[in-house]
């Protein structure tokens, strides 16, 4: 099982959502502690990866041989691709 570390910039990009967006959002990061490929789709060019959760994106990078999935960003996702690093 992967364990889920949130960054301190998507920690504070999920308080600043509505309650129900917050527990929709706790809930899918619970589901991808198992197998986080069957829900994660890659991004082409980056190292990270995004999952859909309603209006919303999480876009998360996965340390394999840590077993760690890294939460980088939380946002709408008209937004949430803009400014993504490599």
């Amino acid at each position: 099982m992967y364990k889920i570390i949130i960054s301190n910039n998507a920690q504070s990009q999920i308080k600043k959502l509505t309650t129900e967006a917050q527990k929709r959002i706790e809930s899918s990061l619970d589901r991808i502690k198992i197998r986080p490929h069957a829900f994660l789709k890659k991004l082409v060019s980056l190292p990270l990866y995004a999952m859909k959760v309603g209006k919303y994106r999480i876009i998360a990078r996965i340390f394999e041989n840590k077993l760690i999935i890294l939460v980088v960003k939380v946002a709408h996702k008209k937004n949430v691709y803009k400014k993504l690093e490599k």
